[in-house]
């Protein structure tokens, strides 16, 4: 899934705003801190922050924080794509 959050998402942005990206992958090999970096955003046109979640991580996060929950209600999902318990696993 690929979402955005934050000042975009609300629809309050203004000049210096930065654009607040979260991406659920079926899985990673790469760590947390490395994920972004396989994502180009250097053409859009504002400044983007990527936050890259498995979805194990995703799914263990969003009950336990309050941080998650909000981001999950708050993200507006502009591509899902059905994943099949199997392929969640490989």
């Amino acid at each position: 899934r690929i979402g955005f959050f934050g000042s975009y998402a609300r629809g309050d942005w203004g000049v210096g705003s930065d654009l607040d990206l979260l991406i659920i992958v079926a899985d990673s090999g790469q760590p947390f801190e490395l994920r972004p970096s396989g994502f180009n955003t250097l053409e859009l046109p504002v400044p983007t922050d990527v936050l890259v979640y498995t979805q194990e991580e995703w799914q263990a996060m969003k009950p336990a924080r309050r941080f998650f929950q909000e981001l999950d209600r708050e993200a507006v999902w502009v591509y899902k794509r059905n994943i099949k318990p199997q392929e969640a696993s490989t």
